[in-house]
Formats: C-alpha cells, sequence, structure tokens
C-alpha cells in the first residue's frame, strides 16, 4: 500500500496562505524588476551599444582621416623632394656658370697682366737699349777719338760712327747663330 502522504521536504508550503502569498510576492517582484529595473538595464545596454558603435564609427573616421594625412603627408614630401632635387640642381648650374666667369674673368685678368708686363718690359728694354746706345756712343767716341787722334766732338759724326757700330755689333750675333 502506498501512503497517501507524500514528504516533499521544504519545497513544498504546509499552507495555502504561504502558497498564495508567495506567489504574489513573486508577482509584485516579477512587476518590479520588468517595470523598474528592466528599463534600466534596457537603457543602459543601447546607451553602451550607442557608445560602442560611435566609437567604431569614430575610430574608424579617425583611420580614414589618418590616411588621408599620411597621403597628403607622403605627396608634400615627394614635393619636397622634388623641390630639394630642383634646387640642388639649379646650385649645381649656378656654381658650373660662376666657376666658368670666374676662369673667364681671371683668363682675361691674367691675359691683361701679361700684355702689360711685355708691355713694361719693352718700353724698359727700349729704354736700356737708348741709354746703352748713349753710353756705348760716348765710349766708342772717346775711344775712337784717341785712336784717330782727332776730336769727334762733332755730334752728328759721332752719332753715325755709334749707329754704325751698334749695327755692326747687332749684326755679329745673328750671324753666329745662323
Amino acid at each position: 500500500m502506498l501512503p497517501l502522504e507524500l514528504d516533499l521536504g521544504p519545497l513544498l508550503p504546509e499552507h495555502l496562505s504561504e502558497l498564495i502569498a508567495g506567489i504574489v510576492l513573486f508577482g509584485i517582484i516579477w512587476w518590479v524588476v520588468a517595470k523598474k529595473v528592466v528599463p534600466v538595464f534596457e537603457e543602459t545596454y543601447a546607451e553602451r551599444t550607442a557608445e560602442i558603435t560611435g566609437g567604431i564609427e569614430k575610430a574608424e573616421a579617425a583611420q580614414k582621416e589618418a590616411a588621408a594625412a599620411l597621403a597628403e603627408y607622403q605627396a608634400q614630401l615627394a614635393t619636397a623632394r622634388e623641390e630639394a632635387a630642383r634646387i640642388r640642381e639649379d646650385a649645381r648650374a649656378q656654381a658650373v656658370g660662376l666657376a666658368a666667369e670666374i676662369r673667364e674673368a681671371a683668363r682675361a685678368d691674367s691675359d691683361r697682366m701679361l700684355a702689360t708686363a711685355k708691355a713694361q718690359i719693352e718700353a724698359e728694354r727700349t729704354q736700356v737699349i737708348g741709354q746703352l746706345r748713349a753710353e756705348v756712343g760716348g765710349l766708342a767716341t772717346q775711344l775712337a777719338g784717341r785712336i784717330v787722334g782727332e776730336s769727334l766732338d762733332d755730334d752728328e759724326r759721332a752719332r753715325r760712327t755709334v749707329d754704325r757700330f751698334i749695327a755692326e755689333l747687332e749684326a755679329e750675333p745673328a750671324q753666329g747663330t745662323k
């Protein structure tokens, strides 16, 4: 035989009023949770979802902006490199031109100095030859006067004699080299 009473332990209330009070309290707690707590959780969940979505969108926008800034930076860098190369080439060209101008100016100065020096040497040579002629002529006239025994004070005759003597002296080395 089966006993009519089953012992279910502490889960089964002993009185029906405890069961009804438990159901009513469970309903009240469920209603409070559904009306007060769940909307707060839903709102917090929506805010966090919006924040995360906004953060992702901001991150994507920032990434796009960074990529655009990088592309712009690289373009500016390429332009700056091209400009630097152009400036270097211009400077090289100017340096070559300037060096050519300086060489040409130095060559012109050198030619001018050489021409001036040659003219000065020629003038000094002419002056020295004139002085030597005068001195040699005077000495030759005195010597000739002593040898001949007569005075050669006549300037015209003395000059002709000196010129002939010097011409003979100049002709002698030229004949010896031929």
